[in-house]
């Protein structure tokens, strides 16, 4: 990956995460452990990003300088016809999927209305952890258009795969945090990712579809 590919992944990442962990941009932008520290360091000696080091939240975050230098790397490196037309078909076909997982999310969080989950009905569980193994095989084929990428939008979109993949075989597991905690790495922070990933990729805003 060469130079201006990484610091335009790195932006991209924090834009999307906002404050990131060096665990999360490798994920996310496929950069080895030098090369990300090195796109990390140069940020931050540009003013583009800041480092923010505490107990409970640590990693890097864009400045305003951040902001408006990956706004002019976006715009001045447009998606080739072929890249669009697939990110654009992926999200559209991600759209129905993230209405079912929200419902899924929905029936995680709460049994009835007034019911919140507890989880002390193992059976009730495993049936909402099944349909959540429905939802995963779906946004897997959603995502097969990007497979075979090796670099650009397609390439990244790939690398939730493999993060959706470990958040489902934790949940499965028995980790019941990994299917909808915030800030823990789960399930439902990687869609959430994906979601505004997909957002900025295709350059759309939120609309009524995306909520429903």
């Amino acid at each position: 990956m060469d130079t201006l590919t990484g610091t335009f992944e790195v932006l991209h990442a924090l834009k999307v995460k906002g404050l990131a962990n060096d665990a999360f941009l490798a994920a996310m932008t496929g950069l080895s452990g030098d090369g990300l520290a090195t796109t990390i360091a140069t940020l931050t000696g540009d003013g583009l990003a800041v480092r923010r080091e505490n107990p409970r939240m640590s990693g890097t975050m864009l400045t305003a300088a951040g902001k408006a230098a990956y706004d002019e790397l976006f715009t001045q490196n447009p998606l080739d016809a072929a890249t669009r037309a697939a990110v654009d078909g992926i999200y559209s076909a991600f759209l129905p999927v993230n209405s079912d997982f929200k419902r899924v999310c929905a029936s995680w969080q709460m049994v009835t209305d007034d019911t919140p989950n507890d989880h002390s009905d193992t059976k009730y569980d495993g049936r909402v952890i099944a349909d959540l193994g429905v939802i995963h095989e779906r946004i897997i084929d959603v995502l097969a258009p990007s497979a075979d990428a090796t670099d650009g939008a397609l390439a990244r979109l790939a690398r939730y795969v493999p993060r959706l993949d470990d958040a489902l075989a934790r949940v499965r597991s028995g980790d019941n945090a990994a299917f909808a905690r915030p800030m823990y790495d789960s399930y439902h922070d990687i869609w959430m990712e994906l979601h505004q990933d997909l957002l900025l990729t295709a350059s759309r805003e939120r609309e009524a579809a995306d909520e429903e």
